[in-house]
C-alpha cells in the first residue's frame, strides 16, 4: 500500500474559519457553535447560544457549513476534532472549517487523521500565542494530511467507524434514559402531577409539606482550587481533577484532561470530593452538573456538593440541571463571562418535596443512572480501543 503526503487544502476543497466577531444574542433562531461545543468527536449544541438569521446568513456567506465537512477547535484548546454528519443548521465561530464537498470518505479520513497522535504532534508545535494558543489559518491549510488509494481508506475507515457507531448508539440511549428521568422530574416536582397530588392542597403555589431548602442545606459545598501549576510533581498522577472542558456532554467526569498526584492533591486536603458529590460549573461555562464517580478535585470554577443523605442523589442531580437560567442571573456579569461564586451558590433555593416523593423519585433513578455509568464505561473503554488503532492503520504499520 503506496502513501503520499498532501497538504490539507490539497485534500478538502478548501480550508477556512468561522466569523471572529461576537454576534449578538437572541431568543430564538440559530445556533453559533464554537470550539468548547467540539468536544469527544462529537458536535454538541446543547448549550450554544442563538443568533439572528441575518448573522447567521452573515457568517455562511463566507463559512457555510455542511454534511462531510469537519470542524476543529483553534482557538484555546486546539485540535477538538468532528466530522459534520447530518445537515447543520448552525453558524461557527473561531473554528476551522475544512470543506470536503460531500464527500463522506474525505470528512471521515480526515477527522480521522486530525485525532492521531501524528496530527496533533504537529498542530501543538505550531501553534501560537502566549496567552492563548492558537493554529492560524495558513498552518491548517498546510497541515500535512496522509492518503493513500481509495479502498484501502475506506477499509480503515470502515474499521475505525465501528468504534464510533457503538459509541454514538449508547449515546442515543444515555439522552433517552436521561430525557426519562427529566420528565418525571418535570411531571412530579414541576407540574406537581405527583402520585397522590389530588388529595394535596396548595398553598401559595406550593404542595403542603413541601418547602424551599438552600443549596448547603442538602450538603457541604466545595468550590475548587488549583494546585500550583509550576510545581511539576503536583500533576500526572491518579487522582482525577476535573475542569469545566471535562464535563460537557456528560453525567459522570470518567476521565479528566488532568490529574493530581497524591502530593498535588495533599496540599489541599479540604478539596477532595468523594462518590457523588453534585458538581456544578459555575464561572465561564454556567450549569453543567456532573456526578463523582470516583474521589476527585476540581478547579475554582466548579462549586461541588457532598451531600448529607445520598436518597437526594438524583432529585438535587436533576435539580441542578434546571437551574442554568438561574445561575445566568445571580452570577456577577462581566462582558464574558458569569461568576457565582459560593456564597450566591449556597444560597439558592430548590423546592424541596417530601422526603417520600424523593425516595421514590430516586429509587425509579437509581437503575437508570446505573445504565449510564455503565454505557459510559463502555464508551470509554470503545474510544480507547480505536485511538490504540487509529495511528497503527493511518500510518500504513497495520493493513486491514
Amino acid at each position: 500500500m503506496s502513501w503520499e503526503i498532501m497538504r490539507a487544502d490539497e485534500f478538502c476543497d478548501s480550508v477556512r474559519d468561522g466569523t471572529h466577531d461576537t454576534p449578538k444574542q437572541t431568543e430564538v433562531g440559530y445556533k453559533l457553535v464554537t470550539g468548547k461545543h467540539i468536544k469527544n468527536s462529537q458536535i454538541d449544541t446543547s448549550d450554544a447560544y442563538f443568533i439572528s438569521e441575518t448573522d447567521y446568513e452573515r457568517i455562511n456567506e463566507r463559512s457555510l457549513v455542511e454534511q462531510w465537512d469537519v470542524l476543529m477547535s483553534m482557538i484555546g484548546t486546539v485540535g477538538e476534532v468532528a466530522v459534520v454528519k447530518t445537515t447543520p443548521d448552525y453558524a461557527i465561530k473561531n473554528v476551522a472549517l475544512f470543506k470536503c464537498g460531500g464527500s463522506e470518505l474525505k470528512g471521515k479520513w480526515l477527522s480521522y487523521y486530525l485525532q492521531s497522535p501524528n496530527a496533533k504532534g504537529h498542530m501543538i508545535g505550531h501553534q501560537k500565542g502566549s496567552s492563548q494558543q492558537f493554529l492560524s489559518l495558513k498552518q491548517l491549510r498546510s497541515l500535512p494530511v496522509p492518503v493513500t488509494n481509495e479502498s484501502s481508506m475506506k477499509k480503515i475507515v470502515e474499521a475505525l467507524s465501528q468504534y464510533d457507531d457503538l459509541i454514538e448508539n449508547n449515546q442515543k440511549q444515555i439522552k433517552l434514559l436521561e430525557e426519562a428521568a427529566q420528565r418525571l422530574y418535570k411531571e412530579w416536582f414541576v407540574d406537581l402531577r405527583f402520585p397522590g397530588y389530588e388529595d394535596v392542597e396548595i398553598v401559595d403555589s406550593v404542595p403542603e409539606g413541601w418547602l424551599y431548602k438552600r443549596v448547603e442545606e442538602f450538603g457541604d459545598v466545595i468550590t475548587g482550587k488549583t494546585p500550583s501549576t509550576s510545581k511539576t510533581e503536583y500533576y500526572g498522577g491518579n487522582i482525577p481533577f476535573v475542569t469545566i472542558p471535562d464535563m460537557h456532554g456528560k453525567v459522570f467526569p470518567l476521565i479528566t484532561e488532568k490529574t493530581l498526584t497524591k502530593v498535588g492533591a495533599e496540599t489541599q486536603k479540604n478539596k477532595y470530593l468523594p462518590a457523588n458529590a453534585v458538581i456544578v460549573s459555575c464561572i465561564a461555562t454556567v450549569g453543567l452538573v456532573n456526578i463523582a464517580v470516583e474521589p476527585c478535585q476540581t478547579n475554582q470554577q466548579i462549586n461541588s456538593v457532598i451531600l448529607y443523605d445520598d436518597n437526594d442523589l438524583y432529585f438535587f442531580y436533576e435539580s441542578m440541571k434546571r437551574i442554568k437560567a438561574l445561575l445566568d442571573g445571580v452570577g456577577s456579569n462581566g462582558a464574558t463571562m458569569t461568576n457565582v461564586n459560593k456564597t450566591k451558590f449556597s444560597n439558592i433555593k430548590v423546592l424541596y418535596p417530601t422526603e417520600d416523593l424523593v425516595m421514590k423519585y430516586n429509587e425509579f433513578c437509581k437503575p437508570i443512572f446505573d445504565k449510564i455509568l455503565a454505557l459510559s464505561k463502555a464508551m470509554l473503554i470503545s474510544g480507547q480501543s480505536r485511538d490504540r488503532l487509529l495511528p497503527k492503520l493511518m500510518s500504513g504499520e497495520l493493513e486491514v
